[in-house]
């Protein structure tokens, strides 16, 4: 089963049924018109309700049942990622030590990129070693704009110096 939900981000779909949730992700079409679910099962609707209060600034983490399906290795990747705390970041290449082996760079950077639970798995929390931002499934504007939402990175122009006074 799934619902939808309407964000800063576009249309949330979020998947799933009493055991969890199992994906939400960022659509770029809008929300189905006159889409209304009763009775959803309770992790959705607390998906929703948690969502809501995420994207109104309410909220850091998340404590609805997940359920993404995943292989043991992307497993494992998912789970550190939680680990990453609401407005920090880390690079591709921590998270591989965090999980015993830098060798394994780009096989955790592939389990990131396959993340089904955006948002609430912060996936958007890994960066480059470099600081860049590099590769999100629902686009770097959604990136930015989840790591500008969480403090961990300043707007473009924020803080910056006019050359000219007007």
């Amino acid at each position: 089963m799934h619902t939808y939900l309407s964000s800063p981000l576009g249309t949330l779909r979020i998947t799933g049924d009493v055991s969890g949730v199992s994906a939400i992700s960022c659509l770029d079409d809008p929300m189905p018109d006159l889409f209304l679910i009763r009775n959803l099962p309770a992790p959705l609707q607390q998906a929703c309700d948690q969502l809501t209060d995420y994207f109104d600034g309410i909220r850091k983490d998340f404590t609805f049942l997940m359920s993404p399906i995943g292989t043991p290795f992307q497993q494992r990747v998912w789970e550190a990622l939680l680990t990453v705390p609401f407005g920090q970041t880390r690079s591709y290449l921590s998270l591989a030590r965090q999980l015993g082996d830098e060798k394994a760079i780009r096989a955790v950077a592939a389990a990131n990129g396959r993340n089904p639970l955006a948002i609430v798995v912060p996936c958007h929390r890994v960066i480059g070693s470099d600081g860049s931002l590099t590769g999100y499934a629902g686009g770097l504007w959604r990136k930015q704009w989840l790591l500008e939402h969480e403090g961990s990175r300043r707007k473009a122009n924020e803080g910056q110096l006019s050359l000219f006074a007007f």
